[in-house]
């Protein structure tokens, strides 16, 4: 009898340890409560290392191509590090793109319109979110529709409007459509003003009401002070937008055949090889179609350039900026 419930003690104990072996590995893979598992923790951090390559991989590869001789990009043991920092490469894009010039008006091109952005589309996106009036939900479902319809489709008919408008090939293309809240993707700019100033209490604005505040001192007392993160997140994106954006801008604003008085570094790059040629820095005997890769490179760093150290600055700000427009509000 004795030797029969020492071996149901020993069983138990057996199947109490197995529990607790299971136990502790569920925990070390998913963690607890207070703390999460290391193999969790290990699966997020290769998810995260392959999609910062899939991402990184173009920019590296760019910074590796734009440092090379002509040497080293026919030679096909030179793969990923030069055998040499060639600056000259830089030096002559910077040259053939006019830099300077092109940068500041890629500034004011982008720029202007940005802050026309952050203005009107916070105005109507204020209205949208405070105030009940007839057909509100027709609006915004017209406002959806129209941020899912391609700018391709319309940019016909834009470039009919504007050309009867006498805006065409100057800054009015873009600086009009904007305080009208029809810019480069003013829809979004607009939800995401909606979607934070709902989060503003109402009982605030009620109570700036009682204090004598009208709709217009409580838009901007109250309700802009409080929006600087969505601010900057509409900011970033409609920069950002109006600095890539090539075909429209050189369409609307630079002129079709590049003959306008406005420029900017990415209408600039698409003619890369026309300038470069027209500059005199070819070499000897080389032609447009055989022109040196590490000099477009070398362009194309020098365009995106001033973005990356934008969002690089503001990378911290920008962050915790999307997260708390992204918050639903009641």
């Amino acid at each position: 009898m004795s030797s029969k419930n020492s071996k149901k003690q020993q069983g138990n104990a057996v199947a109490a340890r197995r529990k607790f072996d299971r136990y502790k590995l569920k925990k070390w893979i998913f963690g607890s409560k207070d703390e999460q598992g290391a193999g969790k923790s290990l699966v997020i951090y290769i998810l995260l290392i392959c999609i910062g390559f899939v991402y990184l991989y173009p920019l590296l590869y760019m910074i590796s191509k734009s440092l090379m001789t002509r040497a080293d990009l026919l030679d096909s043991s030179v793969s990923w590090i030069p055998s040499s920092f060639y600056i000259k490469n830089y030096v002559d894009a910077f040259t053939s793109m006019n830099f300077v010039r092109t940068f500041w008006q890629s500034i004011v091109v982008a720029g202007l319109p940005t802050l026309l952005n952050m203005v009107i589309c916070a105005i109507v996106g204020y209205g949208f979110a405070r105030y009940e009036f007839p057909l509100k939900k027709v609006f915004m479902g017209i406002l959806i529709v129209s941020f899912i319809i391609p700018p391709q489709i319309t940019m016909m008919p834009n470039y009919l409007l504007y050309n009867d408008l006498g805006i065409l090939d100057s800054l009015n293309a873009f600086l009009l459509p904007a305080l009208l809240g029809q810019g480069l993707k003013s829809q979004l700019y607009i939800l995401i003003y909606y979607q934070f100033f709902r989060q503003i209490p109402q009982v605030l604005i009620e109570a700036a009401k009682i204090d004598g505040c009208g709709h217009f001192k409580s838009f901007f007392k109250i309700a802009i002070p409080s929006a600087a993160p969505a601010i900057l997140v509409v900011f970033l994106f409609s920069l950002v937008w109006y600095w890539n954006e090539a075909y429209l801008t050189q369409l609307y604003v630079c002129g079709v055949f590049g003959d306008g008085f406005w420029n900017t570094l990415v209408v600039a790059l698409k003619g890369f090889n026309d300038s470069y040629t027209a500059s005199g820095a070819s070499v000897t005997g080389e032609t447009m179609g055989s022109l040196n890769e590490g000099i477009k490179m070398a362009a194309t760093m020098l365009s995106i350039l001033p973005v990356l150290l934008l969002y690089f600055v503001l990378q911290r700000q920008f962050v915790e900026s999307v997260d708390r427009t992204g918050i639903t509000g009641e």
